[in-house]
């Protein structure tokens, strides 16, 4: 029988999809618990440029594996999943600590009137249309529970996060047809608490909530790992 399990788990994909500021490495912890525990596991590296191309990407990535997909995104990365999770191989939808768009929405709609007393994140005044995190504040809005030396690589290898990539809006919300999952992180300094759980809740997501910041994915891998296994566990 935990054969016949392990060779199930095998045959599911799951594709985990990175957010702005950051590329892929930052699934690592995630990746090998996962793959450990026997799932087939795939890190997009999107460019960040455009959604578009971030979508192109994260469906080339989907359409390379076996089987169906849980598609998972952090952050940015909600949106690219909202978008590029109606290809039908993809079974259910995991959103860490993300946009999770509705229809015409984008990055910059979502941001655009924050409530009153709701953290600011520290980003800076875009340049050649890229848009960074001030280092000196990174830690402290984006991964305040990572380990300080992680948190200042992180700080320091910034990928650049284009403003066509904040301005793309979704078309058709995958999470309307498809089974979703979210994570909330309450200490979480760039998205607020209130606006997760209600972008979770007008998706119908299955909803949990861990302490923890933006970075969540890195500093608790565990968790996140475990979200995603009750998702790759319930398509059957």
């Amino acid at each position: 029988m935990n054969t016949q399990k392990s060779n199930q788990q095998k045959s599911k994909a799951i594709v985990l999809v990175h957010g702005g500021f950051v590329d892929g490495s930052g699934w690592a912890g995630v990746y090998k618990i996962l793959k450990n525990k026997g799932y087939n596991v795939l890190v997009v590296q999107n460019p960040t440029k455009t959604l578009a191309d971030d979508v192109a990407t994260t469906k080339a990535a989907i359409e390379s594996v076996d089987g169906d997909v849980v598609l998972v995104g952090h952050s940015y990365g909600g949106v690219v999943i909202t978008e590029a999770g109606t290809h039908p191989k993809v079974s259910s939808l995991v959103y860490i600590t993300a946009f999770a768009p509705d229809k015409g929405e984008s990055v910059a709609s979502l941001i655009a009137n924050p409530p009153p007393g709701a953290p600011v994140p520290p980003i800076l005044p875009p340049k050649d249309g890229n848009l960074f995190l001030d280092r000196t504040k990174f830690a402290a809005s984006f991964a305040a529970d990572v380990e300080t030396d992680t948190a200042s690589f992180m700080a320091d290898s910034q990928v650049p996060w284009g403003v066509d990539a904040l301005q793309g809006a979704v078309t058709e919300p995958a999470w309307k047809t498809k089974p979703s999952y979210y994570l909330v992180a309450t200490e979480d300094k760039m998205i607020p608490p209130p606006a997760q759980r209600a972008m979770a809740g007008r998706a119908k997501a299955q909803v949990t909530e861990v302490p923890g910041s933006h970075a969540i994915y890195v500093s608790k891998p565990a968790e996140i790992a475990k979200l995603i296994q009750q998702a790759a566990d319930a398509r059957a």
